[in-house]
């Protein structure tokens, strides 16, 4: 058991917490294959909770490592970039025609290049000591928090495909913006 309390293991129980986070968002991939959009979106949830005390248990235990924040980039690219947009993709990009589609298809590689930008330059930064108060840009799980928004609003019928489109691409210029979120 000491290797959970191990700063230096990668298995301790801040990454443990991280794997979870994966796991969650691998699983809600499959859902989302298979059209069964309320559980993924419920699995994505669970990992972004997981996502929260990870860092909260890396604190407090003085876990953190490198390969840690490495992990936690990269679980946070496939619960809160990939999945979003895979979700939306497959719930409301595949119902669009002809060049409407191909648009679709084309934000969704700009929002994944984004998020996955805003990532590697969050890393950077971090490494730097450069990470403050605020935030530069949307975080990611942000992002996907306002991506789960619109989805709502278009299965409500607030919002149509095309809107969509246009509030992914948004939503994918201010991940990388110099908008100031408060760093909780």
């Amino acid at each position: 058991m000491r290797i959970l309390f191990e700063s230096k293991s990668h298995f301790n129980l801040a990454n443990l917490f991280t794997m979870v986070n994966i796991t969650c968002g691998l699983a809600a991939t499959y859902l989302i294959t298979q059209n069964n959009f309320f559980y993924a979106i419920i699995l994505a949830w669970i990992g972004g909770a997981f996502d929260i005390f990870d860092g909260k248990i890396a604190r407090k235990f003085k876990l953190s490592n490198e390969f840690g924040i490495q992990l936690d980039s990269f679980a946070d690219f496939l619960s809160f970039v990939l999945v979003p947009v895979f979700l939306i993709f497959q719930a409301v990009y595949s119902h669009l025609q002809d060049a409407w589609f191909y648009l679709a298809a084309g934000v969704s590689v700009y929002y994944v290049i984004s998020g996955l930008r805003r990532l590697i330059q969050f890393n950077i930064d971090a490494e730097a000591g450069e990470v403050g108060k605020f935030f530069v840009g949307v975080p990611t799980p942000l992002g996907a928090i306002l991506l789960w928004l619109v989805y709502l609003g278009y299965i409500y019928g607030l919002l149509s495909g095309i809107v969509v489109i246009a509030l992914m691409a948004l939503i994918g210029w201010l991940l990388n913006s110099r908008l100031k979120v408060p760093h909780p």
